[in-house]
């Protein structure tokens, strides 16, 4: 298991909910959680067989950016 770290556009529990359904179909995303209360939005994602690429992707399609830290 790997644990990766972007810098996000994720502002709100609204915005959680916007991304939940994406992250969630990714296969391998064991984990992941959006820390709203920092400026920087940081969302740690602990995945399995599947690469950064994947989760920016996802986020990518659901209106919102993940840069990897």
């Amino acid at each position: 298991m790997e644990t990766l770290k972007f810098k996000t556009n994720v502002n709100c529990g609204g915005c959680i909910a916007t991304v939940t359904p994406y992250l969630n179909k990714v296969n391998g995303i064991i984990n992941w959680k959006v820390d709203t209360t920092t400026p920087a939005k940081i969302m740690t994602v602990e995945i399995e067989n599947t690469n950064a690429d994947a989760v920016i992707a996802a986020m990518k399609e659901a209106g919102y950016k993940a840069d990897l830290i």
